[in-house]
């Protein structure tokens, strides 16, 4: 059973950046796509980013040029590089893996992952 651990959160400035990490033991990730999630005070979780087991890549459209997921299979570990951060950005930020192995498709629904971590706060003041 895999477990997540994510790891990087913290309280930036508007503008500002952070790196999350998101690093996986008790078995590989290499097959499935990891998303990245985030869920603010009051508010719904949102999807963020995904990444493919061949490393395709998407994002929400509040993203797109600002956060850069990737993956480092040797590693075990899946990242959020978060630049150019925005108040509205903050959330907890939370890493999963999807139930299938090996696809490709573009998933943000919650319930297209089946393994999730405990999450890592950002704050982005103003």
């Amino acid at each position: 059973q895999v477990q997540l651990v994510e790891s990087g959160g913290g309280s930036v400035q508007a503008g500002g950046s952070l790196r999350l990490s998101c690093a996986a033991s008790g078995g590989t990730i290499s097959p499935y796509a990891m998303g990245w999630f985030r869920q603010a005070p009051g508010k719904e979780r949102e999807f963020v980013a995904q990444i493919t087991w061949l490393t395709t890549v998407y994002y929400v459209d509040s993203v797109k040029g600002r956060f850069t997921i990737s993956r480092d299979n040797v590693k075990n570990t899946v990242y959020l590089q978060m630049d150019s951060l925005k108040p509205e950005d903050t959330a907890v930020y939370t890493c999963a893996a999807t139930r299938e192995r090996y696809t490709s498709a573009y998933y943000t629904s919650t319930g297209m992952y089946s393994t999730w971590g405990q999450g890592t706060q950002v704050t982005v003041s103003s």
